[in-house]
């Protein structure tokens, strides 16, 4: 019922027109292109590249003397060392991850480590370390720093321009480009998504004899802190990294790149959706060819034409990309075992229904029922029969063999590609059938946040239920209450002066257009206020963002709201609006992905 009284109040009000670019295709846009096919086909990113390297987090300040950390009750004075790691775990006191067990496992285990033999003979137990004064006292420098006089927060602002002058920008090819994480990352305890199990480990700090830089040969090398060298310095110019290190909980590579509205990586962007676009020509062909594979004799060959079809159907990932020394039970699609697969019998009218239930990327959960094809399902059966559940699903392939499929079936064809397609097409799709020209803009951004949230469905982007849900939403419905009290006080008395006109018998005076304009200012605070608390209810286990700034054609999103009078800025912020500059020109209100 809401949504249908959102629907008829929406058509009372005026659009908002349309704030983007213009819709033709300037000259420069396709020069641009043109440009940019140019540069994809060769593998030389770069000719000069020169800059300052990455700005080193600052070393750690011992905690105030007044600040204690207690054991069994008593103050205990800690080393520098495992003082300022028992300062990373008092900081996230009020998080509930530190009440997990394998948080508070990983991370003694490795503040152990950093103690000194004296240390690690008297502090045995973590349930007896008490760090509520530390947690304190990084509450109480947190709200000073918020209730900071104008002119200190105006000094720290200028502060901080200043290091983004300094270290923020690098030359390539003589432009200016401006680099998007010049950080290294400060050390802390590791977080990680979902159920991870290396969660609370220590993340050490990074020093510049781990860090490669990467700049071109006649360029200025960065010049190292004081006292230090840098692990190597190359010159690479077929990669886009300034300069990288391997971080030690999944050891994996850490990147300083490009900001993402720099030029260079708007042209991997728009060469990455035009790789998805060429999928559409193609797609069919493909479907077509998979489908008549699950008939096939071989075992290898049903299996792989299965296994594309959960990539293309499901948004599944290949599998078998963990990092190395990562100890997660993670899967995809190549690595999933019999135990991740239910096949069920029919019921309420459904047949070869599966179900999936997984560990995906970053620990995330995958669990879906889904009504397949009827051979997709006999061939389930078929690879499952005779196996134990820690036997693998598609023993007959490996990613390898999956991936070189893919690139024989179309050059640069990945699952990724798969994925960024049918999420493209899906929201575009979605956008055409939930879209009414007639609505307000209100309801429009809502209907494109509902199309957005079946791309990240469709993904399995999903996010736990922030903790100050129910708080936020209790008081966004007593401003719903307050607003229906004001809108029902404003409707008597527009039918109290309508009343006195009708007995007078005088045309409609100033004041009464006054209380009618209130009224539709009303109804249109509410319709907003309304339409926010569904939305806020509707997406709060659903991440939209990573879908809509990875998998997304911007150019879907801009052409929409052209054509339906949205101002962009509801769609994207002014940092993504940055990030996709390259689109605007691009995206006439009939583009099509």
């Amino acid at each position: 019922m809401l949504l249908l009284w959102l629907r008829a109040l929406c058509r009372r009000f005026q659009h908002v027109p349309c704030r983007v670019p213009s819709c033709q295709v300037s000259r420069v846009a396709k020069a641009n292109r043109a440009g940019w096919e140019e540069t994809s086909k060769s593998s030389v990113k770069w000719r000069q590249l020169e800059h300052k390297g990455p700005y080193f987090t600052p070393a750690y300040e011992p905690l105030p003397d007044g600040v204690h950390f207690l054991y069994d009750g008593k103050p205990l004075k800690l080393s520098l060392a495992a003082e300022e790691v028992a300062t990373f775990y008092g900081k996230m006191l009020h998080l509930e991850c530190t009440s997990k067990e394998v948080f508070r496992r990983n991370f003694f285990s490795d503040w152990r480590k950093e103690m000194t033999p004296e240390e690690r003979r008297l502090i045995t137990h973590l349930d007896k370390c008490d760090f509520t004064e530390i947690h304190k006292h990084f509450l109480e420098r947190a709200e000073a720093r918020r209730t900071l006089p104008r002119e200190q927060k105006q000094k720290l602002k200028e502060e901080a321009e200043k290091l983004q002058q300094e270290f923020g920008y690098c030359v390539l090819d003589g432009h200016r480009e401006k680099i998007g994480n010049f950080k290294t990352e400060p050390p802390g305890l590791f977080r990680g998504r979902g159920d991870h199990p290396k969660m609370g480990m220590l993340k050490r700090r990074v020093m510049p004899e781990d860090v490669v830089i990467n700049c071109s040969r006649d360029s200025k090398i960065p010049e190292p802190p004081a006292g230090h060298q840098w692990k190597e310095v190359r010159s690479d110019n077929t990669v886009m990294w300034l300069a990288a290190w391997m971080e030690n909980i999944q050891n994996s590579f850490k990147y300083v790149i490009l900001n993402p509205s720099s030029k260079p990586k708007g042209e991997m962007d728009w060469q990455k959706y035009e790789v998805a676009r060429r999928l559409k020509g193609v797609v069919d062909k493909i479907r077509a060819q998979y489908q008549a594979d699950w008939k096939s004799p071989e075992m290898k060959k049903r299996q792989l034409a299965v296994a594309l079809y959960f990539i293309d159907k499901l948004a599944l990932r290949t599998g078998n990309e963990k990092e190395e020394g990562e100890t997660a039970d993670t899967v995809g699609c190549c690595s999933l075992r019999v135990e991740h697969i239910r096949l069920h019998a029919p019921a309420g009218g459904q047949e070869h229904i599966v179900e999936l239930d997984f560990l995906g990327k970053d620990s995330i959960r995958y669990k879906n029922h889904v009504t397949v094809e009827k051979l997709v399902f006999q061939n389930l059966q078929h690879f499952m029969e005779d196996k134990d559940p820690r036997d693998d699903l598609f023993d007959a392939l490996t990613t390898s063999s999956l991936n070189k499929h893919l690139q024989d079936l179309m050059e640069g064809l990945t699952a990724k590609v798969f994925r960024t397609y049918n999420a493209s097409v899906t929201l575009q799709e979605q956008l055409r059938v939930l879209t009414r020209a007639e609505d307000s803009v209100t309801c429009k951004v809502l209907a494109y946040n509902r199309a957005n949230r079946a791309v990240a469905v469709l993904c399995n982007h999903q996010r736990a239920v922030p903790k100050t849900f129910e708080k936020s939403m209790q008081t966004l419905q007593k401003k719903i209450e307050t607003k229906k009290a004001q809108v029902a006080e404003a409707q008597v008395e527009l039918q109290k002066a309508e009343t006195d006109l009708k007995m007078r018998g005088d045309s409609k005076p100033k004041s009464f257009l006054q209380k009618q304009r209130r009224l539709l200012k009303l109804e249109e605070q509410l319709a907003r206020l309304c339409a926010k608390a569904t939305d806020k209810e509707e997406n709060k286990q659903v991440a939209l963002g990573t879908a809509k700034l990875n998998y997304l054609d911007p150019r879907i999103s801009i052409a929409w709201c052209k054509r339906f009078g949205v101002p962009v800025e509801k769609i994207y912020n002014k940092t993504q609006r940055e990030r996709f500059a390259w689109a605007f020109n691009q995206a006439g209100e009939d583009f099509e992905f």
